[in-house]
């Protein structure tokens, strides 16, 4: 199997080996340890007849990197997960050494090169499943803020190309802004946006009207009812 996705100046991978030793220490281990209660909901909500998945996630701590891949991670999701990461965070030594070779992939937020979108569809066409946080940084407010437009347009872009890529919104959320030592943590996962109904729209209109639906489904996520958070959910 390909865990490589090369577009020409940009690549990113997944190496087995680290990926089976990572997932499972991170769920087993690492998140338990540090928090008190790990939910997730909503795994019913992935579609099963997408060729290919990108996740849109709230951006609620530097904890996402982590919680986000452990929640619809191998197994959950059958294709490697691919991220695409601020280019400080992927450079950053040991850290960046992981991101690096966990399928991230380096972008500047404030704006992204034309080399990074097109990393972004290589990756969807190929059929691996993409990570992005719409929002573009960290807020802990919980509120949702305005989301990237750049998401939409690669998204559109993608499903011209390789008909069958589906969003879906994730909602995370913290028992505190702070996410102190054994707070809770849930992960909520709404229903999928199939692109192929944005396609026979005008351009100008489809990514503004794509963008909108996100954050329409990212808020009807975070205003859901919920129950405490207890136990852990984490697939082994």
């Amino acid at each position: 199997m390909d865990h490589v996705v090369d577009s020409g100046s940009i690549r990113s991978c997944v190496l087995p080996w680290l990926a089976r030793v990572l997932y499972p220490l991170a769920r087993r281990v690492v998140l338990p340890t540090y928090f008190g209660s790990v939910t997730i909901e909503g795994l019913e909500n992935l579609p099963q007849n997408a060729r290919s998945l990108l996740f849109a996630p709230t951006h609620r701590s530097r904890w996402d990197a982590l919680v986000v891949p452990c929640a619809i991670g191998r197994p959950i999701c059958p294709a490697d997960l691919h991220f695409m990461v601020s280019a400080n965070e992927a450079s950053r030594g040991l850290q960046g050494w992981f991101i690096q070779r966990m399928g991230g992939f380096p972008v500047d937020t404030t704006n992204p090169s034309i080399a990074s979108v097109r990393h972004g569809i290589k990756v969807l066409e190929t059929g691996k499943a993409l990570v992005i946080f719409p929002e573009g940084d960290i807020f802990r407010d919980g509120h949702l803020h305005p989301l990237k437009p750049g998401l939409a347009r690669m998204a559109i872009q993608a499903e011209r190309s390789h008909s069958g890529v589906h969003i879906v919104p994730i909602h995370v959320e913290y028992g505190s802004p702070e996410v102190g030592w054994r707070c809770g943590v849930r992960v909520m996962i709404g229903r999928s946006l199939p692109l192929a109904q944005y396609l026979d729209r005008p351009a100008k209109v489809a990514a503004p009207t794509l963008t909108q639906d996100l954050a329409d489904a990212l808020n009807q996520l975070a205003q859901s009812p919920t129950e405490p958070l207890t136990g852990s959910d984490l697939p082994r």
